[in-house]
């Protein structure tokens, strides 16, 4: 059997003991994608795609005319004067070419895009792992959708959670929410019904980078026959310690990756993976033809042009140093019941454990409950309680805002301390 539409030349050759067509579904690998209109032509006069040849409907703001562009950048031009009525590009080329070279990957052929990083979760489960009698691995606490996700596709979920215990430790291959290789292992001997691990890093709720001696245990355990998969969404935030470059030497490993977080374009709902050629290519097979709409394509180009990857970097490295400035500001707040955060803090949030009121050491939900629901609906303040989460009894989930806004949340955290 044959992957479709994959070059002989591409299929993996490492590690040796990694076998994609044993990992892929069988009913996947045989499907025959749905060939779209735009895979054959995209210009001339096109009446092959039922499209309406009259166009969209929506006013513009000069009456029929369109608005004057005409001194924007050519990107954004585009995405104001964009073809509505006609299908999107199925592939998007472009985007990921530039995706590849900012990553430093041979190719577009290393590029997957998706509605979201969620969607692409939701394929990788759909085209790995068999409904009803295969399962994934995750390592709480970690992000909620793995779960969801595999509840949807009727597909069983085996939980390793992370090191709940000690200290974070530079470099992260132990202490607290660090990945405990051995106890993965051990999972994955037990139940080889396992398809696919699913590690964050740095992790959400954790904030901790995931150290690469660690995955590349995994990567090289060849009693796991299945993919790991690296949801890189806060990567930008770490500086350092992405598993992409890993991928030009292992064909099991899958990097997730979103324009949500560092880009800053949460709305437009693209996100990425990064594979081997074979499993990007299952992907492309099995997607909605059209899943990347035309205005989210057409921003995403401006976004990943050199001007805007550089307006980019420099607001990652503002929000770095505001991340800073949150932790001393919260430090601070520790005689009112507010403990040290908890996380490697390698991302654009921290996590800090609420106490008790009385002095002690023990974190405390109802605290924490109380000061998140008075926050929001009474200061107008909004972060995230996270004490359900394994190991992070009492916390609070605190995103790094702007300066302005981080001043409020310590001042209006210091009053709530205080009164209760």
């Amino acid at each position: 059997m044959t992957i479709l539409g994959l070059a002989p030349s591409l299929y993996p050759k490492a590690p040796a003991h990694f076998d994609i067509e044993k990992v892929i579904r069988p009913n996947i690998l045989s499907l025959h994608p749905y060939r779209c209109a735009r895979d054959d032509y995209s210009e001339g006069i096109l009446l092959d795609a039922n499209e309406n040849a009259l166009g969209h409907s929506i006013p513009r703001p000069n009456g029929d005319a369109r608005p004057d562009t005409s001194e924007l950048d050519p990107e954004l031009q585009s995405t104001l004067s964009l073809d509505l009525h006609r299908y999107p590009s199925p592939r998007n080329d472009p985007i990921r070419e530039r995706l590849a070279s900012m990553r430093g990957l041979p190719g577009p052929e290393y590029v997957f895009l998706g509605v979201g990083s969620d969607e692409v979760i939701d394929l990788l489960m759909r085209v790995c792992v068999a409904p009803g009698r295969e399962k994934i691995l995750t390592t709480p606490p970690t992000y909620g959708m793995y779960a969801v996700c595999a509840q949807v596709n009727d597909v069983g979920t085996v939980k390793v959670p992370l090191e709940l215990s000690g200290e974070f430790g530079e470099g992260g291959e132990r202490g607290r929410f660090s990945v405990n290789v051995e106890e993965i292992k051990k999972a994955v001997d037990a139940d080889p019904s396992i398809k696919l691990i699913m590690l964050c890093s740095p992790g959400n709720p954790t904030g901790t980078l995931i150290s690469l001696t660690a995955l590349q245990e995994l990567l090289d355990y060849d009693k796991f026959k299945g993919i790991v998969v690296v949801d890189e969404a806060y990567i930008d935030f770490a500086g350092e310690g992405s598993a992409v470059p890993l991928l030009h030497d292992y064909a099991n490993l899958c990097v997730m990756q979103t324009l949500s977080k560092s880009f800053g374009l949460a709305a437009i709902r693209l996100g990425m993976a990064f594979a081997h050629p074979a499993l990007v290519q299952i992907l492309m097979n099995t997607k909605a033809p059209y899943n990347i709409s035309a205005p989210t394509a057409s921003l995403a180009l401006s976004a990943l042009s050199p001007p805007a990857v550089s307006a980019m970097s420099a607001k990652v490295a503002s929000l770095v140093a505001q991340r800073a400035v949150l932790l001393k500001g919260l430090a601070e707040l520790a005689p009112l019941g507010l403990g040290p955060a908890i996380g490697g803090n390698h991302a654009n949030f921290v996590v800090v454990p609420v106490l008790e009121k009385s002095g002690s050491s023990q974190p405390d939900n109802a605290r924490a409950q109380l000061i998140y629901k008075t926050l929001a609906e009474s200061e107008g303040v909004v972060v995230r309680y996270r004490g359900s989460e394994p190991g992070c009894a009492g916390c609070l989930r605190v995103t790094v805002g702007s300066e302005e806004e981080n001043a409020v949340v310590l001042r209006k955290l210091r009053e709530m301390l205080e009164k209760m």
